[in-house]
């Protein structure tokens, strides 16, 4: 991170560094896709095959949610932290819609299912957070994920 010059403003200052969170959000997206196959056959057999093609949407709105907010975090923060902290907050809002739209533009279709798609993005969401709070480093000596031993640069 650059550090700021007397006398100049924080929100003006901008980050050069690394971007830990691009690297978590991949991690998440691999994880996600990893766990996908077990949840599509979850929804498959509770609600069959309709359920099976809203839990692969769903799984497909999680996983562009978490890359949008990684893209739009590290985009902003080579700009200007005032302009990443604006990013951040009208982002999530607009990836809020984002979702909104994605679900209403499938209201009408044949094969969607509602409590299929609704318990997919809840439960994708919430559980690749909590499964990623195990591989994230609480540090600022390490931001972004843990160290490994084989490969202490990642």
């Amino acid at each position: 991170m650059t550090s700021p010059a007397a006398g100049t403003d924080a929100f003006t200052t901008r980050f050069d560094g690394p971007a830990p969170e691009v690297a978590v959000s991949k991690d998440m997206i691999k994880r996600g896709l990893f766990a996908a196959p077990v949840l599509i056959a979850a929804c498959a057999v509770v609600w069959g095959a309709d359920g099976a093609w809203s839990s692969a949407y769903g799984i497909a709105i999680v996983l562009t949610n978490f890359a949008l907010a990684a893209g739009l975090i590290a985009a902003s923060a080579r700009i200007s932290l005032g302009l990443m902290m604006g990013a951040v907050l009208f982002g999530y809002l607009i990836r809020l819609g984002l979702i909104f739209l994605a679900v209403w533009l499938v209201k009408d279709m044949a094969w969607i299912s509602f409590p299929a798609l609704g318990s997919t993005i809840i439960i994708t969401h919430l559980g690749l957070l909590f499964w990623e709070m195990k591989f994230v480093a609480l540090s600022l000596a390490a931001p972004g994920l843990k160290p490994t031993g084989s490969n202490p640069a990642t």
